[in-house]
């Protein structure tokens, strides 16, 4: 579960040029405007991330008119992705504990993007248990796992505006599946449409072997289709060995997707030695698609070329552009 909201300390402050009421608080990796002389340097406070959505109550009576989520924003010239609350709006009795998931305390959920009737189809299930979902933590979060991992040899892909697509073949059966579930096949449904288009279901049949390909579908009436393509297709991540429970290595998927005659997400570097500086690999993130130069690109995603887990999650993130934020998540 991501910490939407969740005690943090402010550890620098800086000002703003030409502003005398707001300045600029560094969260974990994150950097935000606050009012000026609101917290000090070391003061701890309530931080949520963006596309948090706040419960609708009195004391964020102000996040209305932006349907109480909470978004990049650009504040006398200053990016701001998040906000700082003082611990009063913790119920009384909360452990004051640096790092501690205040999501729930706080009725906090997560903005989602509502998928389009011709992708979400009709439920068969839930999402299989036997394949992870896909889920990337934010760069800004994870300063520890840079720490540690610093030099680690990594590929990095761009990061898509579209729609999660799992397609899987188990003991005998291929599914397919959104975010949250799987589907019932539908000749309307895109995600069918294109695993039928690419024969899939034969391509994973013939793999012998129990197989998960995740990927992103993008294209016409998909999210706003920033990068105006025309028609669907799915640009795929992710391999996964359902027996062994375990995503293949970066040549291993690569192979794969080359030989069933598919495409991964673009690659932006193959070769990536990580770094250990946040602002570093969020500045990394801006730059134009490599689908359609004339528009700006999510992010990036890194993953290290040998699949690790580390303290139980996969080693995996992403960066996510500002420049996108700011022109398209309104």
């Amino acid at each position: 579960m991501r910490k939407l909201a969740s005690i943090q300390k402010i550890w620098a402050l800086e000002p703003i040029e030409g502003a005398d009421a707001i300045e600029k608080a560094h969260v974990l990796g994150w950097q935000l405007v606050v009012k000026k002389d609101e917290f000090k340097v070391g003061d701890l406070c309530v931080y949520c991330e963006i596309d948090s959505l706040m419960p609708d109550k009195p004391e964020y009576e102000f996040l209305k008119l932006r349907k109480m989520r909470i978004k990049t924003l650009r504040l006398r010239g200053q990016v701001s992705q998040g906000i700082c609350f003082p611990l009063s709006v913790l119920p009384e009795g909360t452990p004051i504990t640096l790092g501690l998931d205040v999501t729930e305390l706080l009725g906090v959920t997560k903005y989602e993007e509502a998928i389009p009737a011709f992708l979400e189809g009709i439920m068969k299930g839930r999402f299989p248990s036997f394949i992870p979902k896909t889920d990337e933590t934010r760069v800004q979060t994870l300063q520890e796992l840079l720490d540690q991992n610093k030099g680690t040899l990594c590929y990095i892909t761009e990061k898509l505006d579209g729609s999660s697509a799992t397609y899987y073949f188990k003991n005998g059966e291929f599914g397919v599946c959104t975010r949250n579930m799987e589907i019932l096949e539908d000749e309307k449904n895109t995600m069918w449409k294109f695993a039928r288009e690419t024969d899939l279901e034969n391509k994973l049949r013939q793999l012998n072997k129990n197989i998960a390909l995740q990927g992103e579908i993008v294209g016409e009436n998909i999210q706003k289709n920033t990068l105006k393509l025309r028609g669907q297709t799915v640009f795929f991540f992710n391999a996964f060995d359902i027996d062994a429970y375990k995503y293949l290595d970066f040549k291993e998927f690569v192979s794969l997707i080359n030989s069933l005659g598919l495409k991964t997400v673009p690659m932006v570097e193959e070769e990536y030695v990580l770094e250990n500086d946040i602002d570093k690999l969020v500045e990394m993130s801006i730059g134009k698609s490599l689908i359609n130069p004339q528009g700006w690109r999510e992010g990036i995603v890194f993953r290290s070329h040998k699949e690790q887990f580390i303290n139980g999650e996969r080693f995996s993130f992403k960066a996510v552009n500002p420049k996108f934020l700011l022109k398209y998540d309104g």
